[in-house]
């Protein structure tokens, strides 16, 4: 009788110790976030981070990050630059070490670097590994050193290469496309985006960013240099440029409590919304801790303090909350953490129990300080707080309006949404489509298994210019909250989105490719941003992107998505072919719109996602505020200009 054969065997061959930084190549992601867009630049922020702990150990005030033509960047600092002598552990020179072992680095010896900045501590080794080439080159002692890796490994020893006056690190490296298979292009704005962050909160360092790609009018190429002398108080006038202070002062302080740099800046403003940024070693913690909750406890016990003390509370029939002293506030609150704790595989949540209390006590000085020598601006503050109370109290009674079922409505449902058979959230999808006959178009076109329908009527209201109340009051509005089955109100927060009985896990904003379409898609995206943040924190949210011509010859059609497909589509064709221009949804028949836009199979969704909150908050209180200029700048700065004959 033959032996029956049994799968693999899990013997001690099976367990893999893989050499040097094999690791990092076999699972990226794990040490950079991600493969895509997001985790290229994160290479460049893990090497000007080095360069920024060298800052703040006060032995660099110059970092230059260049983007060469061939996509490759060049780092360089005026720092000390990394040791070149002989590692006694290992063997090999220290920079060696420094750029081959993910462990390894100046970090870990506590007196060389306080503090240092940096996600995971993953640095410049995992770089490195991921580069298709690297060039070290460090100034020390009078003397160049140099060495070259190809995907993590040494191509040569670390060579003497002549002599300087120079001091300090230049690192160019270049991503490897075997790991970055998507993109490999760095973008100019986002690297600018990260740098100006970075002066700002590093107040007396210069960033100089350099892009070799583009020219500008003068034939110099693209260049920003960023510097900051008053560090957050800048940062918040930059981040609030497009809102309207009701205080002229920045209230802000900088200091040392228990052993712990705090650095505090806020504002409030004539808007209705909070932003708080934090940051812990110059990394945003968007997702808060114990530095946030410690800065909302000062805030709030001061506040309510003084404001009890004024009397102006004392005609209020109801009891003020702690959201109510930050509506209208924009807040940023940075501390420097020897040995930071995150909670969380991201490393966006600050855990030390200690930062609380030595945030809270800074900001509790610091207010009771600015509320006694400022009392007019005290007494907006205290004003500002009743307003968000009574606006509160109105929008509490309108949200109740929005979850609030009847006996005659049944489920709830708006009447104007066309829902589909499916009932697992995971398959379904809903199009807020633009328009009824859009709409009815869709309706037809869909597979109404797993796809449903909400028809918008135009343009919603724009949220950034109303009070919470009549945000709540607005039909649509309301009506995007039923169909989407989502509360207000969680056990742990008041204000949050409830998505436990989110009915959908697809929002796909589907508007006309015309100018009206994208402001539509802009406001129902405003409001997304300002109400439901954590439906685009999920990756919930999509945008359709419906063909803008349709190229036919006979019977041959082809569909195109903008001017370059469409011209290359014509010239294929030759002779005799005819363009149709889709100005909107209404335009195509039911089975195009499938086609093109609802088909799983053939469709194109761009999701939505928040890469730096402090900008997005930025952005959209630009264009969709009060203030024109900045947006005029936004549009003449993005816009393509056509050469239209009069």
């Amino acid at each position: 009788m033959s032996e029956e054969k049994i799968g693999p065997q899990y013997s001690a061959d099976s367990i893999q110790a893989l050499e040097g930084m094999e690791h990092v190549r076999m699972r990226p992601s794990m040490y950079i976030g991600d493969v895509g867009s997001r985790g290229l630049h994160h290479l460049v922020y893990e090497v000007v981070d080095n360069s920024i702990d060298e800052a703040l150990a006060g032995h660099c005030d110059t970092i230059s990050v260049i983007i060469n033509e061939d996509n490759s960047i060049t780092t360089e600092d005026n720092g000390r630059g990394i040791p070149v002598g002989m590692h006694k552990k290992e063997g090999v020179s220290a920079l060696e070490v420094v750029m081959t072992k993910i462990g390894a680095g100046g970090k870990f010896d506590k007196d060389s670097y306080k503090v240092s900045g940096g996600l995971h501590g993953v640095g410049v080794s995992c770089v490195n590994a991921l580069s298709e080439k690297l060039t070290a080159t460090v100034y020390r002692d009078g003397k160049i050193w140099e060495q070259i890796y190809e995907r993590g490994k040494p191509l040569t020893s670390v060579e003497e290469k002549g002599t300087s006056d120079k001091k300090g690190t230049v690192i160019t490296f270049k991503p490897d496309p075997q790991i970055f298979q998507q993109v490999l292009d760095y973008n100019y704005d986002t690297l600018a985006q990260r740098m100006r962050e970075l002066s700002f909160l590093n107040k007396g360092i210069t960033i100089n960013l350099t892009d070799k790609r583009r020219k500008d009018g003068n034939g110099d190429f693209f260049h920003d240099k960023f510097f900051s002398n008053d560090g957050l108080k800048e940062f918040i006038r930059f981040l609030d440029s497009n809102r309207e202070p009701i205080v002229q002062n920045v209230i802000s302080m900088e200091g040392e409590k228990n052993g712990i740099p705090v650095e505090v800046a806020m504002i409030y403003n004539t808007s209705f919304n909070e932003n708080l940024h934090s940051y812990v070693n110059n990394i945003n913690t968007h997702e808060g801790g114990t530095h946030l909750s410690g800065f909302r406890r000062g805030l709030t016990g001061t506040l309510k303090k003084y404001a009890d003390a004024s009397g102006l509370l004392d005609k209020l029939k109801f009891d003020i909350a702690g959201d109510d002293f930050r509506e209208g506030l924009t807040a940023i609150v940075s501390v420097k953490v020897a040995e930071p704790q995150f909670e969380g595989q991201t490393k966006t949540k600050l855990g030390n129990r200690e930062v609380s209390a030595a945030v809270s006590q800074s900001v509790s000085e610091m207010l009771e300080n600015y509320l006694e020598e400022h009392p007019n601006d005290a007494k907006l503050i205290v004003q500002k707080v009743i307003l968000a109370a009574q606006a509160r109290h109105a929008a509490r009674k309108a949200r109740e309006m929005v979850q609030r079922k009847t006996v005659m409505s049944g489920g709830g449902l708006p009447g104007k949404l066309s829902d589909c058979s499916e009932q697992d959230p995971a398959i379904c999808e809903v199009f807020l489509v633009e328009g009824d006959s859009a709409g009815g178009t869709a309706k037809q076109g869909r597979d109404r298994n797993f796809q449903a329908i909400l028809p918008l009527r135009g343009k919603i209201l724009n949220v950034e210019k109303a009070m919470q109340h009549k945000v709540f009051e607005n039909e649509e509005i309301r009506n995007i909250y039923t169909a989407l089955g989502v509360t207000i109100g969680t056990e742990e927060d008041s204000k949050a989105l409830n998505l436990e009985k989110l009915r959908y896990h697809k929002i796909v904003i589907m508007c006309d490719a015309d100018v009206d379409g994208s402001h539509i898609s802009t406001l129902i995206l405003t409001f997304f941003f300002r109400y439901m943040r954590e439906l685009i924190e999920s990756g919930y949210i999509y945008i359709a992107a419906p063909p803008l011509y349709l190229v036919k010859k006979g019977a041959k059609k082809v569909y195109a998505w903008d001017d370059d497909q469409r011209d290359l589509l014509q010239q294929e064709f030759g002779t005799g072919s005819s363009v149709q221009r889709y100005k909107g949804l209404g335009e195509m028949n039911a089975e195009q719109l499938w086609d093109t836009t609802m088909n799983p199979e053939m469709r194109t969704l761009r999701r939505v996602t928040i890469e730096n909150g402090g900008e997005a908050d930025r952005i959209f209180s630009m264009l969709m505020g009060d203030e024109v200029p900045p947006r005029r700048e936004f549009i003449e700065k993005n816009a393509i200009y056509a050469n239209i004959d009069a």
